[in-house]
């Protein structure tokens, strides 16, 4: 019975300490849709011009063989952005040979993040309807070392292009749809500490800070489930520590023996 006492009151505690831990996520602020919620049309033509997308939004655009089209997403710590591509191109009766075509992804600082994997470039053949590229990146860290080119939460830079094709060919219209996606990497990569400031760059202290109370949202806060398994792991070994004392303690006490016996 005493052992059965002291297993209920850890259990109650356990249930007293998880529950705020479990309200903290639970009140984590999900991302907000940006905008009226409509799927832009348009790309800009350098990174002070790149056209702001969602993830999980689709985005579109006319262009032409040879332009470099520019869009830039939101990515959060713990997330493993993906980004697709798909151009549609010329009528093959107007077009004089193969061409070749990239995706690259730039971090908030302009550094040019490596593919996991996913066919970042490739070449089609000149009867080729569209051609559709993809790029899997490394996941986003909330920390790294200043020396090194870890990906951080902030602004990430789509670039889509042409790089061979006939000098022909230049200038020839084509339709281009991307999307930027996420899988959730979870505790397994997360780091302790965290990015004061997602790197989201050409936004003044003040505007930054006006922008996250109207709408930017989606920057990851102090928690992760990393915290929820790492306390629960602790809770556990407490109580199986608890437990043990009670049954060691009752099995090593001497039995009562009758005076006279």
């Amino acid at each position: 019975m005493r052992v059965a006492r002291v297993l209920t009151a850890a259990a109650l505690t356990a249930a007293a300490l998880l529950g705020p831990v479990g309200a903290a996520l639970a009140d984590d602020p999900s991302p907000s849709p940006g905008g009226d919620g409509s799927a832009p049309t348009e790309a800009g033509t350098t990174f002070r011009t790149a056209t702001p997308i969602e993830q999980d939004q689709k985005a579109t655009a006319n262009a032409s063989s040879g332009d470099y089209l520019y869009w830039v997403f939101p990515a959060d710590a713990e997330q493993r952005p993906t980004v697709r591509a798909r151009v549609a191109l010329p009528d093959s009766a107007e077009r004089h040979g193969p061409s070749t075509w990239r995706i690259d992804v730039y971090d908030g600082l302009r550094r040019r993040q490596p593919c996991m994997y996913g066919m970042q470039a490739r070449t089609v053949a000149a009867d080729a309807g569209s051609v559709e590229l993809a790029c899997t990146l490394r996941t986003v860290r909330s920390l790294a070392e200043p020396w090194s080119n870890d990906p951080l939460p902030g602004s990430y830079y789509l670039r889509l292009t042409v790089t061979d094709l006939p000098e022909e060919d230049l200038g020839l219209p084509v339709a281009a749809e991307v999307e930027a996606v996420s899988k959730d990497s979870g505790g397994a990569y997360a780091v302790d500490g965290a990015l004061s400031e997602p790197l989201v760059p050409g936004v003044s202290a003040d505007e930054r800070r006006n922008e996250e109370d109207a709408a930017l949202d989606w920057s990851s806060g102090r928690w992760s489930d990393r915290w929820v398994w790492t306390g629960a792991g602790g809770l556990l070994a407490a109580l199986a520590g608890v437990a043990g004392y009670a049954l060691t303690r009752g099995a090593g006490r001497p039995s009562r023996v009758p005076p006279g016996a």
